[in-house]
């Protein structure tokens, strides 16, 4: 009975056109639509018992014992060859939660997307490092979905994706595709890109980028000859130069940012802003790393990259305030969220 009303509620979120299905003990199931959150309150409160079952269904036996241990684990579920959930479940007070975001089988065009087609340049670079970032839940690891599955529609490559879990799954075209996910074919992302450079890649996808040794591998990848793509949760392009530095011991900052300067390819940071018909809508900064940033980012001088990008127009760089005021002026959004959205609203307040 739990796996067919979990497959119910999953079919549910599928048909209601919902991101993310939030399962909680003595509460309705909850979607989220368009970014809000809608309970379903047709279906009965969820109880304890139904949420131990829907572990039983999404859960393998060595993820159950490592979520009975750490209190919290995240997965990945394949609902019947139509879809695919990034799943993460948790305990708060007492009970068991389990949140899933949903993975469509298709991949998404950049132009589906409604995302700027320069971003193609990045696909075409034999190695360097690109980053797309922005807050959780914002449509980070589709974009990149998109990107990887640009190449492989394009070009014999040897692509690696190292993910926690694995989402999109992609079908090999003119590329070969191996996706490995942490803990199940490898101990965690640092030792598969160790391995991955003895394994004849020419393309990586990384998950997430958490720590320390993982960045450095990343790098080091990209300035050997691999075309790196990855992600981060943060604002925009200079905080995220910031981050990758700061993450590292002062003794070991000024060579991580030579590494960066002669590397990076570019940062793409994007937001999914409500649009006034309804869904969302991306609003997006693209910095493009020219000789100038490398400069500014081995002067130690990131603070004036916002500066590059405002005026990096004819380069082919996006400011997310210009984007955001292109968005209200097509009618796409409206002003109030455009400034609650904007990085710097008093800006946005001359642009509009």
């Amino acid at each position: 009975m739990s796996k067919e009303l979990l497959n119910h509620l999953i079919e549910s979120t599928i048909q209601e056109g919902a991101s993310d299905l939030h399962l909680l003990v003595n509460r309705h199931p909850v979607i989220r639509v368009s970014g809000q959150l809608v309970p379903l309150v047709k279906q009965p409160q969820l109880t304890a018992e139904d949420l131990k079952a829907f572990c039983d269904v999404v859960l393998s036996a060595d993820d159950k014992s490592l979520f009975v241990e750490n209190k919290e684990i995240d997965f990945s579920y394949a609902f019947r060859d139509e879809v695919r959930f990034r799943g993460n479940a948790y305990f708060e007070k007492g009970n068991v939660g389990i949140a899933l975001r949903l993975i469509p089988r298709k991949i998404p065009t950049l132009e589906e997307l409604h995302l700027p087609l320069s971003l193609e340049q990045f696909t075409k670079k034999q190695q360097g490092f690109f980053l797309v970032v922005g807050p959780m839940g914002h449509g980070k690891s589709t974009t990149l979905a998109s990107l990887i599955e640009m190449i492989n529609t394009s070009r014999s490559e040897h692509i690696m994706t190292i993910e926690d879990p694995i989402e999109y799954v992609y079908e090999e075209k003119l590329s070969i595709i191996d996706q490995r996910e942490v803990r199940i074919d490898t101990k965690d992302f640092h030792t598969a890109l160790i391995s991955m450079f003895r394994e004849d890649v020419d393309v990586a996808l990384i998950g997430e980028m958490r720590d320390q040794e993982t960045i450095s591998s990343a790098v080091t990848a990209a300035e050997t000859g691999h075309l790196v793509f990855s992600t981060l949760h943060t604002n925009n392009a200079a905080q995220s130069i910031d981050r990758i530095i700061d993450i590292f011991p002062p003794g070991q900052q000024e060579q991580i940012r030579l590494q960066l300067a002669s590397s990076l390819t570019g940062v793409f940071s994007q937001r999914l802003v409500p649009r006034i018909s309804g869904g969302l809508v991306p609003a997006y900064e693209l910095l493009i790393a020219n000789n100038a940033v490398a400069n500014l980012i081995r002067e130690k001088r990131t603070h004036e990259i916002n500066t590059v990008i405002e005026t990096g127009l004819e380069q082919g760089m996006i400011d997310m305030n210009r984007s955001l005021a292109d968005l209200v002026r097509k009618g796409e959004i409206t002003a109030e969220n455009a400034i609650a959205y904007s990085p710097n609203p008093q800006v946005i307040n001359r642009l509009l």
